[in-house]
């Protein structure tokens, strides 16, 4: 067996379940992690040079380009844009819903699985902490019922193993809350250049034609 295996299934044994809860747990942070930053990157949300030039061809009048170049980005942003620039209410503020609702389901889809990481980030040193009292509970009901002179090892070695599950637990954590902050990071850059790019589109629509009011007859009047 490998030294590493060896080294796994050792820290399993000493630490008992709540190590393995957390190694589960450490499991289902980094697979959230790799398929959040793969829908990152296929998404390219760092690259808006497609927005922008959609957004330059329909300030020029070219709506149709407009669409279809956006039609063809992934990025979250494009479909906000279309919003503001499709066929749709002529009414402003409706045009604006509707480009809100749409910037709201693009953000949610990248937020996704979000809750997940949180609950790891909070949850692992809490789990690490209780491993560790439960741990040093267990080690002085046994120096409890020792007979004789209390051997220092055992005692170092009990409470060792105690606070293996808390330094797990951080383990688990740390990583966990940092790709956490990454990630909200990279949605906030993606919440403000939406803003940016709705606001510039809608700005640049014309008004819808206001229908001048008919004179009113005075009823009285023959």
């Amino acid at each position: 067996m490998p030294p590493q295996i060896a080294w796994l299934f050792e820290l399993l044994a000493r630490g008992g379940p709540i190590v393995a809860v957390l190694l589960g747990m450490s499991i289902l942070s980094l697979s959230i992690v790799l398929v959040k930053w793969r829908q990152f990157a296929r998404a390219r949300l760092r690259r808006l040079g497609g927005c922008e030039a959609a957004l330059r061809d329909a300030q020029g009048g070219d709506r149709a380009a407009a669409l279809a170049r956006l039609d063809a980005d992934p990025h979250p942003a494009a479909r906000v844009l279309e919003a503001a620039l499709a066929d749709g209410p002529e009414d402003p503020a409706l045009r604006r819903e509707e480009v809100a609702r749409v910037g709201q389901a693009q953000l949610g889809a990248l937020e996704s699985s979000f809750r997940g990481l949180e609950t790891v980030a909070s949850l692992a040193p809490l789990l690490g902490l209780l491993g560790t009292v439960i741990g040093m509970i267990r080690a002085f009901m046994q120096l409890e019922t020792a007979r004789g002179p209390v051997e220092p090892a055992l005692l170092a070695g009990g409470i060792w193993e105690a606070l293996l599950t808390t330094a797990v637990g951080l383990a688990v954590a740390i990583p966990t809350s940092a790709a956490l902050a990454w990630l909200e990071s990279e949605v906030d850059r993606v919440r403000r250049a939406m803003g940016d790019l709705a606001t510039r589109a809608l700005s640049s629509r014309p008004e819808p034609p206001q229908v001048a009011a008919l004179p009113q007859r005075d009823p009285i009047a023959v």
